[in-house]
């Protein structure tokens, strides 16, 4: 497996870990009060909307030709800090 592929997968596997996290949040969600469930549910918006940007920049990772691997990652690698900085805070405010 190329290093780009390996990269890959390990990019969609952590967004496979964030979309059971979401399902779980979705869950407690609907058993939440009225006033508990607005704030949780802008929560799960918020790390879903992190989720989506997650699987667009892996999909522009997934695009690129081999040349331009190198200064993708760069960029994705910057991108996903943020993204994944973003989603544990709307996790972690849930809690």
């Amino acid at each position: 497996m190329t290093d780009k592929n390996a990269y890959i997968e390990k990019a969609k596997a952590k967004i496979d870990e964030w979309n059971a996290e979401i399902d779980k949040m979705k869950a407690q969600v609907d058993e939440a009060d009225a006033d508990a469930k607005i704030e949780a549910q802008k929560q799960l918006d918020e790390a879903r909307e992190q989720r989506d940007e997650a699987e667009a920049k892996l999909k522009e990772l997934r695009e690129a030709s081999d040349d331009a691997w190198d200064d993708m990652k760069a960029g994705f690698d910057k991108a996903w800090d943020s993204i994944s900085g973003a989603f544990d805070n709307a996790m972690s405010r849930f809690k």
